[in-house]
């Protein structure tokens, strides 16, 4: 039984009235329905009919799903994930725990451009972080269509004058060695007020409203949408060479000494050389050792 799916449906399912017993004789098909229903449920923010016609994607998007709140945008997506079309996008207007990489849980208050886009492709699993590089081109190329300049940095950041305005974490789910779909999941700092974050993360976070006003959500996300169709669509065409020149286009980590913490507390310190086919971060220590980096959370040490 998925409890998140069940606190989300809550109110809908008047489980508050039901027992134990009751709750537990919910299946699948209720839940996916119930979530289904809720997400097609107006919420001035988030106009859901009027984002579809606005749409200039032939897939992506297509079948849309909006939220008042969720817990993750990425749980709700792949709850639904077997019950729904390649493309579909779930966005709320909040995220009560939103996840970042590592399992790291980052703010997401209203105002941000907060969804989960659902994938099937039929590749291997090996080129699913791939997606990741995808996806932070697709968002630096929304920005500049704005004329607001980014860069990314290594491996799911986009700055903007060295602050964060967007992550990205992308999820897959697989049964043995078979990939059933990817999921990914943008956060984007559009029109939130920085001072609702905590202490912590005001420093190095930042919004769009503080270098233009000629974004509004419902443009940034059709945008985005138009831009990470056109981008996928390379990925899918294996056009790998228009994603890393992309990518390296707006590099903030190539050529500067960094920090990468893994799990279990281990650190790696060195030079970014580069990126490799499949995009892991090559770094060389201080010993002239290149290793290659494939997860973790990056710090530019100058």
């Amino acid at each position: 039984m998925n409890k998140d799916i069940l606190n989300l449906l809550a109110n809908k399912l008047n489980l508050k009235d039901k027992s134990a017993e009751e709750i537990l004789q919910i299946g699948i098909e209720d839940l996916t329905k119930g979530v289904k229903e809720l997400g097609t449920e107006p919420i001035d923010s988030i106009p859901r009919e009027k984002i579809r016609g606005l749409l200039e994607t032939k897939e992506i998007g297509r079948e849309l799903y909006c939220f008042k709140s969720v817990k993750s945008t990425n749980i709700v997506a792949k709850f639904l994930s077997d019950h729904v079309s390649n493309g579909t996008v779930i966005i709320s207007e909040t995220q009560t725990m939103g996840k970042g990489r590592s399992g790291k849980k980052y703010e997401s208050p209203e105002g941000g451009i907060w969804l989960s886009i659902i994938l099937k492709p039929d590749i291997s699993p090996a080129k699913a972080p791939l997606l990741t590089l995808t996806t932070a081109v697709a968002v630096t190329r929304t920005l500049k269509a704005f004329n607001i300049e980014s860069e990314i940095k290594w491996p799911n950041d986009i700055l903007i004058n060295d602050k964060k305005v967007c992550g990205i974490l992308t999820e897959s789910i697989a049964k043995f060695n078979d990939l059933q779909s990817i999921i990914v999941g943008v956060g984007i700092n559009s029109q939130i007020d920085i001072n609702e974050l905590p202490e912590e993360l005001r420093t190095n976070a930042i919004s769009l409203t503080e270098v233009t006003d000629h974004v509004n959500n419902i443009k940034g996300l059709v945008k985005f949408l138009k831009e990470f169709e056109y981008c996928y669509n390379k990925f899918l065409e294996e056009d790998f060479n228009f994603i890393f020149n992309e990518w390296r286009r707006h590099n903030h980590t190539i050529g500067k000494n960094v920090e990468i913490k893994q799990p279990y507390d281990k650190i790696i310190t060195g030079y970014a050389v580069g990126i490799n086919k499949e995009g892991a971060l090559i770094v060389e220590e201080t010993n002239g050792n290149l290793v290659k980096i494939y997860s973790g959370e990056c710090r530019v040490l100058n």
